[in-house]
């Protein structure tokens, strides 16, 4: 028998495209998973779905969404945790994303 395991991610569109065995997704900005810095009540909470996904989840990429909320809207924390300007190396990689995309846009049409 293997190792059980479940993603806790703010994006289970691409936990689904992968194939990940069990997701919970929580509507957080990047880098809190668990929940708001300091709020150990919500970061317990959400350690608790993910335990009760992981015993419940009854077929491989069963997708959980989260009912925490954070305590701003989401809109505001993301703005609020962005830089005011890209790191040199995600201003190096824009194009070549924006050109692969592009790419992959023109293949599927």
């Amino acid at each position: 028998m293997g190792l059980s395991t479940v993603l806790i991610t703010n994006m289970p569109y691409w936990a689904e495209r992968i194939g990940v065995p069990r997701t919970l997704g929580v509507e957080f900005p990047f880098g809190h998973p668990l929940g708001a810095p300091g709020d150990v009540s919500q970061q317990l909470r959400v350690l608790t779905t993910a335990l009760n996904v992981l015993r419940s989840a009854d077929h491989p990429g069963t997708i959980w969404h989260s009912d925490e909320t954070w305590p701003e809207a989401v809109e505001q924390a993301i703005q609020a945790w962005q830089p005011s300007e890209p790191s040199p190396i995600i201003a190096d990689l824009k194009p070549k994303f924006r050109e692969l995309l592009r790419s992959r846009r023109n293949r599927s049409t």
